[in-house]
């Protein structure tokens, strides 16, 4: 390539788990060591890049774990199971990665940032919980979840029943001057789960607050904070599609900012599922001429950035 080209990849649930094996740590660094494959052959491919990823089961369990233990130890408040699980699910990649890089003979840090994001009290978020975390239900054991431990709990994508929570709109990055800093010399993990949320008070500080932020609407403000060519959302599918497993499904592979808006506005994403996704490639395209947005599979992460692949969404 003539130019550095600056990728932020916001990483999905499939390249973390793998829904075939146990919900443990080592099996998680198992599939996570697979995924780091793929992010060294971007890397030594010449792109610079920068890692989101989720933690929406992650941050389930973990709170799922604090309140059973409620009677043993004092359970951990939403937030700080957030930044728990930014730490152990960066530590893996920071692993699988290093490992992955040094096979190619690539020498460079890999360092997990604790991301802080603000939010706004206010957003509606906080009075319509969407964002589903944890572990899939029946939908008898959602309703007996909700019923014993007042957890909201909605259908999710045709996938299962899942408990809910805010899932407020990222406002403004709070370490976002130390992933610059860190840009040019290292692999930097940042907003992970969409990073840690908080609110400012009126004396300066900050506290956190339950919520899971999207984090692929946290990586796209993290692409326009640090000036990002591409936004490389990484999913389960190759291409994101109209009509989605139906007999009329069609694919989608370059599309406009007004395509992508139309078809969002006739309602062809799921909410919790592809939408954000849509959304976010969006914005990030919109907010600069020559920026570019592609969704893709993990396994097809070169080829889409090589324009063979994926759905490209450009203004």
């Amino acid at each position: 390539m003539s130019k550095i080209t600056k990728v932020v990849i916001a990483l999905g649930g499939n390249a973390l788990e793998d829904k075939s094996m146990p919900s443990t740590a080592e099996a998680q660094l198992e599939v996570v060591n697979k995924t780091c494959e793929y992010l060294a052959d971007i890397s030594c491919a010449g792109y610079e890049i920068v890692i989101v990823h989720g933690n929406g089961p992650q941050v389930g369990r973990i709170l799922l774990a604090s309140e059973t233990a409620k009677d043993i130890t004092p359970p951990m408040p939403f937030d700080v199971c957030g930044a728990m699980s930014q730490g152990y699910i960066g530590y893996h990649i920071q692993q699988g990665l290093k490992y992955a890089l040094a096979k190619r003979n690539k020498v460079l840090p890999v360092v997990t940032l604790v991301t802080q994001v603000v939010v706004d009290k206010q957003d509606t978020a906080f009075s319509n919980p969407t964002k589903p975390i944890g572990p899939f239900y029946s939908e008898e054991e959602a309703k007996k979840l909700a019923d014993e431990k007042g957890y909201i709990v909605k259908e999710d994508a045709g996938r299962g029943w899942r408990r809910v929570v805010p899932s407020p709109i990222p406002k403004e990055i709070l370490e976002v001057g130390t992933v610059k800093s860190l840009w040019d010399t290292t692999i930097t993990i940042a907003c992970g789960g969409g990073g840690i949320p908080v609110i400012k008070n009126e004396n300066g500080s900050v506290e956190g607050i339950a919520a899971v932020i999207d984090k692929d609407l946290a990586a796209e403000k993290l692409s326009e904070d640090i000036d990002a060519d591409i936004l490389l959302i990484l999913t389960e599918v190759e291409k994101v599609s109209l009509n989605f497993n139906s007999p009329n499904q069609k694919d989608l592979s370059h599309i406009t900012v007004g395509e992508a808006e139309k078809y969002i506005e006739e309602g062809h994403f799921a909410p919790g599922s592809m939408l954000p996704k849509v959304t976010a490639c969006v914005k990030f395209a919109k907010s600069k001429l020559g920026r570019k947005a592609i969704i893709t599979s993990l396994y097809k992460s070169m080829e889409a950035l090589e324009g063979k692949t994926g759905t490209i969404i450009e203004s």
